[in-house]
């Protein structure tokens, strides 16, 4: 039998305790500098997309992360535990189900090539997480309901948002190897393409101003996994991609990663606000 997890405990846990972390002054916002824990399940659910409609949906100066002319975007779906300021014991850590759309991105800045995610939606089952994020750490986050089942080898992921924006539905089974059809003509090709975008910019509240956030992990190690029910609200819309534009292309799994978050510099992008803001589909002109 599958095991249910629940991190209904952790929503109130912390609102009164004292970080003992120095804030950090990130624009007009003041961030806890760092947080650390354990990855204890990520999910990397990856779409293979044609590059001209992902380019829709991103700021300047973003593009699309090409592997073999085609762009990458996706699910993280992941579960993190004991997480906090690097200045508190692990006993004191949250534990929270998240779901993060991501989509690969490279840009020019300062002359230099940069590479990383572009994050226009977060979902968490905290109430906590909604509190802070974008407050006092980096990443407006939608509150969400999770529904989540896993074992030693399978993985039963729903999540639906409070506010009906999202769902998400992916079943899978660990594998020996990437499907046929991948994209990526390796499991090493994957897991290099993956690590390298461990920056990642989120949208916030405030108009053409995105949060940044590093992960930096102790250890990096992905496995393949064989998807048998895959659903999105957001991949699954023919308005935003229509019929063989956005395809699955393969999961990863990741667990038992410590790790840590690191705030980093707000980026300004050139945007319209309603893009900047917004989850829904762009108008086409």
């Amino acid at each position: 039998m599958g095991s249910r997890h629940s991190v209904a405990r952790d929503d109130i846990v912390l609102c009164h305790v004292v970080t003992g972390s120095i804030p950090q002054t990130v624009g007009w916002r003041m961030y806890i500098p760092s947080l650390e824990g354990t990855i204890d399940r990520r999910l990397l659910v990856n779409y293979r997309v044609e590059p001209a409609y992902l380019q829709r949906l991103l700021p300047g100066p973003f593009r699309p992360k090409l592997i073999h002319g085609m762009g990458i975007a996706g699910i993280c779906l992941i579960r993190l535990k004991q997480i906090r300021p690097r200045a508190l014991p692990a006993a004191c850590g949250l534990s929270s189900e998240n779901a993060a759309h991501r989509i690969a991105v490279e840009w020019e800045e300062n002359g230099e090539h940069r590479e990383g995610v572009y994050i226009p939606r977060r979902d968490t089952s905290s109430h906590f997480n909604v509190l802070v994020g974008g407050k006092l750490f980096p990443g407006v986050h939608h509150r969400a309901s999770f529904q989540v089942t896993e074992d030693e080898d399978s993985f039963s992921v729903h999540m639906a948002s409070d506010d009906g924006e999202t769902r998400v539905a992916v079943e899978a089974r660990l594998t020996s190897h990437l499907p046929e059809n991948s994209i990526f003509v390796s499991l090493e090709e994957a897991s290099a393409f993956f690590e390298h975008g461990s920056l990642g910019y989120s949208v916030t509240n405030e108009a053409g101003k995105l949060d940044g956030l590093e992960l930096r992990c102790g250890s990096w190690k992905v496995e393949p996994l064989q998807v048998t029910t895959a659903q999105s609200s957001f991949f699954d819309d023919r308005q935003r991609f229509p019929a063989g534009v956005a395809e699955l292309d393969c999961a990863l799994l990741m667990r038992g990663i410590r790790h840590d978050w690191y705030v980093r510099e707000a980026f300004s992008a050139t945007e319209s606000e309603r893009v900047a803001t917004s989850f829904q589909v762009p108008m086409r002109h």
